[in-house]
């Protein structure tokens, strides 16, 4: 199966960070939501255009986060978005925080669903043809 990776490097800065500078749990989802942000505009869209373009907004609409140790103030993370699969109504990422370097520990990982809706009525929209053209997605690949 081919996948669409993309990798975000990231600083952790104090607003990050819990009092005692262990990256706070609600950062991770920060970080891994400018992760998917930014695979979307290595695809050449943006979430702008999408909303302009297509009527459609994509929404979070399910994450499951395993911690598996603390990442602290000042560290280098490098934070993943890699889609796994689609439908004609989501898409399906695996991500995950490491330390240092693309390669380094994983101190977070997750599996994202993000769902695609209407602008207009908040429902679910499937995507266009085009759509997964202008997103250089092999429907058959993913």
């Amino acid at each position: 199966m081919s996948m669409i990776s993309f990798v975000l490097p990231v600083r952790v800065y104090l607003e990050d960070t819990d009092a005692q500078g262990r990256v706070y749990n609600a950062s991770y989802m920060r970080f891994f939501e400018r992760a998917r942000t930014e695979w979307l505009r290595s695809q050449g869209l943006d979430h702008v255009t999408l909303q302009e373009s297509e009527r459609i907004s994509l929404v979070l609409s399910d994450i499951r986060i395993n911690f598996l140790g603390p990442a602290w103030l000042d560290d280098q993370l490098h934070v993943s978005a890699e889609l796994t699969k689609v439908s004609s109504v989501r898409f399906f990422f695996n991500q995950s925080v490491r330390r240092k370097s693309i390669h380094g520990e994983i101190v977070c990982q997750a599996i994202a669903k993000v769902a695609c809706v209407d602008t207009l009525t908040g429902k679910p929209k499937r995507f266009s043809s085009g759509l997964f053209n202008d997103l250089r997605i092999d429907e058959r690949q993913v």
